[in-house]
């Protein structure tokens, strides 16, 4: 894949050049078929060796965030737009056994809907209308990793690495580096997993970015500017009283939505779908948002949106949007964090995100980001060939590289050597685990 070349200068390293185990990389996610494990890329890529791919993964000294970086540019120049493209956050879940690879616990996998054993990673993507592509990842550590110096030790996480970080610190991170590398989106998407209170939205606005953040419906707002003011003191001793205090009520979201009268939502199509027209219901009304004590009182919008003639998938959102920002405007700012869920499912079905067999911090950060890499160039293969293949996927891309590129496996002789290699692993697998055994058994008489 000569679009690998385009990173080399990030391969390149002060004793050695590891440009082509990159490319062998990139090519082993494209044509390893289901499974896209560095065995499974030794089979079928030419003059791969399943064990270099593993020393280029764990050891090898290229610097990860270089190269996610440069993939964050390469996805601005292809899609980037301050009013098209919106800078969408989202965690993903990868299910794992053991507890020795980085970061993995029992944690919520959204992929599998339930708390379960696994790894979790924050991620940032550019997204315009049906264009989207990752541009940056935080793994998240939780608290059980990060105050286990030997359980870090062994997975060799960076001392600057081990700090807990919460996922909306992840997710400000994440539109911190966005802004230094000069993406061009017009606003900032994310689930209510993020709006669980106004810190995020406030963070996001003392950083002057627009925002589009789902919340559940236990976020409470205002009707009418709380007007927090702080009380006099009754009595001369004791200390100032410094905390800003409203004799407003709060109302939570979700009692102010499903009180709408039916004539004040509004039917209206945002965009073209494989089945037609995608209509949606929605409602605004500007709103008061304070963090309670704090003298700040934010003016924005409550945003509903649900599918017509039902109200079993109401989706609401708060926005920091201009007052002159119509409806339709911001329902499709908000239906824009679809995309990132299909990029999701791109990423894992056809480049391989979900198929690594690595424990350590390296490993797993520098298999992101060649992912990240084969992202990219899915992207910009669907724009290439648009007029031509309007309806291009990542699943047509990966199928004609898997037929189109050079393989190893095409040979009577090569598929009997391989079957022959796996066995001679499985073998070496089954003596290994009956020695153990036989140990265990020794030890026990021994004791």
């Amino acid at each position: 894949m000569s679009f690998v070349t385009t990173y080399s200068e990030h391969f390149i390293l002060s004793t050695h050049d590891v440009t082509e185990k990159a490319r062998q990389y990139a090519r082993g996610l494209m044509q390893a078929g289901s499974r896209k494990n560095m065995d499974r890329m030794a089979e079928v890529v030419p003059d791969a060796k399943s064990r270099n791919l593993q020393q280029f993964l764990t050891h090898s000294t290229w610097d990860t965030r270089s190269v996610i970086n440069h993939v964050a540019q390469d996805v601005n120049k292809l899609i980037g737009d301050k009013k098209s493209t919106g800078l969408i956050i989202d965690e993903s879940g990868f299910a794992k056994q053991g507890k020795m690879s980085v970061g993995t616990s029992r944690q919520w996998l959204g992929r599998l809907g339930k708390v379960d054993n696994g790894q979790v990673a924050v991620f940032g993507a550019l997204a315009s209308e049906r264009f989207v592509a990752p541009v940056d990842v935080r793994l998240y550590l939780p608290g059980e990793w990060t105050s286990d110096r030997e359980r870090c030790d062994r997975a060799d996480i960076p001392k600057n690495e081990r700090k807990f970080h919460t996922k909306i610190e992840f997710a400000l991170k994440i539109v911190e580096q966005a802004r230094i590398n000069r993406l061009n989106y017009g606003w900032v998407g994310t689930d209510a997993g993020y709006g669980k209170g106004p810190g995020f939205c406030i963070a996001l606005a003392r950083m002057s970015e627009i925002f589009v953040v789902d919340v559940h419906s236990d976020f409470f707002v205002y009707l009418e500017d709380p007007c927090p003011y702080i009380p006099e003191k009754k009595t001369k001793t004791g200390r100032q009283i410094k905390k800003r205090r409203t004799d407003h009520a709060p109302k939570g979201v979700g009692e102010i939505v499903s009180s709408i009268p039916e004539s004040d939502w509004t039917v209206m199509e945002l965009r073209d779908t494989t089945r037609g027209k995608l209509k949606v219901s929605a409602w605004k009304q500007p709103v008061y948002v304070w963090d309670e004590g704090s003298s700040e009182v934010h003016r924005w919008h409550l945003l509903a949106t649900r599918t017509p003639g039902s109200y079993s998938d109401i989706k609401i959102s708060i926005s920091n949007a201009p007052e002159t920002t119509t409806l339709k405007r911001l329902s499709w700012m908000q239906r824009q964090r679809y995309w990132v869920e299909r990029t999701f499912e791109d990423a894992k079905s056809e480049c391989g995100m979900a198929d690594y067999q690595v424990r350590k911090w390296s490993a797993w950060h520098h298999h992101m980001a060649l992912v990240m890499m084969a992202m990219v160039f899915m992207l910009s293969e669907k724009i290439k060939h648009e007029d031509e293949y309007p309806l291009l996927s990542c699943a047509d891309i990966e199928d004609l590289l898997s037929h189109f590129l050079p393989r190893r496996d095409t040979t009577c002789d090569e598929v009997i050597r391989q079957m022959e290699e796996r066995h001679r692993q499985r073998k070496k697998s089954i003596d290994s685990h009956i020695r153990r055994q036989r140990l265990l058994q020794m030890a026990r008489a021994v004791y």
